[in-house]
């Protein structure tokens, strides 16, 4: 039974990174927005589903619009910092990640944030969405944007969606397979994970975790092997001796039966229950192997038991049918490049529709397979990074229906492309861009299909809050007085942009006056020791000061434009004073200024 019904200009249905960011910034817009979550964090990825070690979009000049503000939060905010774990140089507790997103949301008198609840049905008036019912109210609203883990929007509203591989017949995509196979049809997306947190409890006994139904340890035997115990157990190093389980080899990514994720809401639970289960099973494994000093987090999650995240990590959704689709095409390297093609023959012609940035590299999960992608990673600063690409307005707007768009996985994207745009830092650009399009649309009285692009790039850029990069380029920091010249510069120049990624004018004589390097340049240590090149784009770096690290040999990377030209002209074998930080679990230094001597 209905019991109230809500009327504002936005509504966005799912609290996760995407729907998050998309609330927040078409409230900031001025809209009057409801945000109704199912969970009580908000972020997903980034928070309730404890992925708090992200991928993606870690170099400086991506670090921007509300993926930006919130890894400053985190600096703030997270004791000791974020230099944790080996995958990620961004690692923290979620639950600050939760307080940051909710206290964005506590700011802004326009945004009521409804949780606990998940749609039931929608209403429609033609072929437009209207409004949506929850189980004791309903929203009407004159944008709806569907911000859910897995497309429910989409299955309500019966809009054209994909779920499953496209063969490479559809599109051309390199990696995609030729024919559907067995392969193909046991995992038809990507295995999600229901990440558990450990704890060291030093020299105290943790209490016993305990198998649960269907253990099987021989899924689990070969986890760590040619990594490790310590690496293994450092990769998603988490403060406060803790450690994200999201292993990938012989751990706990769970695709059987992935299909009944999206029949009906029993199949749903009795995987997401068997999900859990399996991770609860290789928490046992790891305690059972490496000792009874390892157990189950206490205090991490708002519910019990508590060191289990509120919901599986997704990597994969219901898929919109959009005016446009990103392809692997899209993602993968110019010729003789460094950059994704910025625009071309699935976009508009000539037309730059990007309204989001990316640069993760293409990333699979089957469980016990390995699957060959094409490759787009490359080495930069010191390290493996992506190639940068861009996500098109036009794949969050469904072929058919108005009133509503997407803004988290479900965007209109290849299963193969899905790979790289299911990112944390992505998604919430996605949700950026499509909470700023529904505002603007809400202001123009027009449908997002109607929305001129080239308006919603200029918000986005000029954004007095949190502007955000849609051209990736690797020389073009946000604090750069040339910003937003250079990204307009290429959104009317699309076929100037550049294959290397990088401006033609990179200005370097701002940064020794720039008020962000020398708060960088505070917030690092001080050493001295002998640089050393190993190959291109490799560099080590052994300790002379201070003596206490005298000796020790590091990595040296940086997220830095400038300071990666430096290290690719330095001599080798010299002497040089470095400020940075160093993140022991990956035995690197951060790089965040250098001199000779």
């Amino acid at each position: 039974m209905v019991n109230q019904t809500y009327t504002v200009d936005v509504l966005v249905v799912g609290g996760g990174t995407g729907g998050t960011a998309a609330a927040i910034q078409a409230a900031r817009r001025g809209a009057k927005t409801i945000l109704v979550s199912e969970f009580p964090w908000l972020g997903g990825m980034l928070t309730s589903a404890g992925v708090s070690v992200p991928d993606g979009n870690e170099l400086e000049t991506f670090q921007t619009g509300l993926w930006g503000a919130f890894l400053q939060e985190l600096r703030q905010r997270q004791p000791g910092g974020l230099d944790n774990s080996w995958v990620s140089f961004f690692s923290y507790d979620p639950q600050i990640g939760a307080e940051i997103f909710a206290d964005w949301v506590q700011e802004l008198p326009n945004l009521h944030w409804i949780s606990g609840q998940v749609p039931i049905d929608v209403f429609c008036q033609g072929d437009s969405i209207t409004g949506v019912r929850f189980a004791d109210f309903a929203v009407t609203a004159k944008i709806i944007l569907d911000g859910t883990e897995l497309g429910d929007l989409l299955a309500l509203a019966e809009i054209p969606y994909r779920w499953g591989w496209e063969l490479q017949s559809e599109w051309g995509e390199p990696s995609a397979p030729v024919d559907f196979n067995s392969f193909t049809q046991k995992y038809p997306v990507q295995a999600p994970t229901y990440v558990v947190i450990m704890q060291d409890f030093g020299d105290a006994i943790a209490p016993e975790i305990p198998a649960a139904p269907n253990y099987n340890p021989s899924q689990f035997t070969d986890a760590w092997d040619g990594y490790g115990a310590e690496t293994f157990l450092n990769y998603g190093r988490l403060p406060g001796n803790r450690f994200m389980i999201n292993w990938p080899i012989c751990g706990n990514d769970y695709g059987q039966g992935v299909g009944r994720l999206i029949e009906s809401d029993v199949s749903r639970g009795e995987f997401i229950q068997e999900s859990r289960w399996h991770s609860q099973n290789f928490a046992h494994f790891i305690q059972n192997q490496l000792g009874r000093s390892y157990g189950l987090a206490e205090k991490v999650f708002p519910h019990a038991p508590t060191a289990f995240a509120l919901h599986p990590y997704y990597r994969e959704s219901r898929r919109l049918l959009g005016l446009t689709t990103v392809r692997e095409q899209d993602i993968l390297p110019i010729a003789e490049g460094r950059v994704a093609p910025i625009f071309n023959d699935a976009f508009a012609l000539g037309v730059c529709e990007a309204i989001a940035v990316g640069n993760y590299a293409n990333d699979h999960h089957y469980p016990g397979v390995q699957f060959p992608l094409q490759p787009k990673s490359i080495r930069w600063g010191g390290r493996w990074t992506g190639t940068p690409f861009t996500i098109p307005y036009s794949s969050l707007i469904p072929a058919t229906t108005d009133g509503f768009l997407v803004c988290e996985k479900n965007i209109s994207v290849s299963h193969i492309a899905n790979g790289a745009t299911r990112l944390q830092p992505v998604v919430m650009g996605i949700g950026q861009a499509a909470g700023m399009a529904a505002a603007m649309c809400v202001e123009l009285d027009c449908q997002p299909r109607h929305l001129p692009v080239r308006s919603l790039q200029t918000a986005l850029l000029e954004d007095n809050r949190s502007k955000t990069a849609i051209i990736p380029l690797f020389n073009l920091p946000p604090n750069r007085s040339d910003w937003l010249h250079w990204q307009l510069y290429y959104l009317n120049n699309p076929q100037a942009y550049p294959v290397s990624g990088y401006c033609p004018c990179p200005s370097e004589n701002e940064y020794p006056d720039s008020a962000f390097d020398k708060a960088l340049i505070r917030e690092s240590n001080c050493f001295k020791g002998i640089f050393s090149r190993l190959e291109q784009q490799e560099y080590r770096f052994v300790v002379t000061a201070p003596a206490a690290y005298q000796g020790q040999n590091w990595q040296l990377v940086t997220l830095r434009s400038h300071i990666d030209e430096q290290l690719r002209a330095y001599p080798h074998e010299q002497l040089v004073t470095l400020w940075g930080r160093h993140n022991h679990f990956g035995n690197w230094l951060l790089v965040e200024h250098l001199k000779e001597g």
